[in-house]
């Protein structure tokens, strides 16, 4: 009996581990790694990238009128030999590139 409750404990903690990782994985936001990849892959439709960094806490952005939680990172861009450095926001909810502007 003892063995048939320890494969029955060991079976349903799993089945608990599964259901938990799903409800996480539903309302897990962006990760600033994830945000910052998705970025680099826009950035690059554009031409070569030669260096990028991403802050790891989220703020807020006002855009168009509406307030986003974004993360905040940078990307460097060589056009024509020259190293051009961007600054943007990428959303916390959907990983979409907010804004983007050039920097001095």
């Amino acid at each position: 009996m003892g063995m048939k409750k320890a494969v029955l404990a060991a079976g349903l903690g799993v089945a608990v581990g599964y259901l938990a990782r799903q409800q996480m994985e539903q309302i897990q936001k962006i990760t600033p790694e994830k945000a910052l990849k998705q970025a680099k892959e826009a950035f690059k439709r554009q031409g070569p990238i030669s260096g990028s960094w991403i802050y790891m806490k989220p703020e807020s952005v006002e855009k168009n009128g509406l307030t986003y939680q974004a993360y905040r990172g940078g990307i460097t861009r060589n056009i024509d030999g020259e190293n051009k450095p961007y600054e943007f926001h990428v959303d916390l909810e959907t990983g979409a590139v907010i804004d983007a502007v050039p920097t001095t």
